[in-house]
């Protein structure tokens, strides 16, 4: 499986600088959070409609060393 990358950014006027989907202020954070929480894909896609399934998929294996250093 490829791991689409280029869904996120990091830019420090956005979010300060927190991991987010790319082309939104939705943190990284928040979409693993949500999934932690039980929350299918599905039910982030309908509460996040700008969401696509990549971003999800590209949030939830984004590599771990690079969201603890922007906690």
């Amino acid at each position: 499986m490829t791991i689409p990358t280029d869904r996120i950014e990091i830019d420090p006027k956005v979010c300060n600088g927190k991991p987010v989907i790319r082309g939104t202020r939705i943190p990284v954070s928040v979409i693993l959070e949500q999934i932690a929480e039980g929350e299918t894909w599905d039910s982030l896609l309908t509460g996040y409609p700008e969401l696509k399934r990549e971003d999800i998929r590209a949030a939830y294996f984004m590599p771990q060393p690079r969201l603890t250093i922007w906690r």
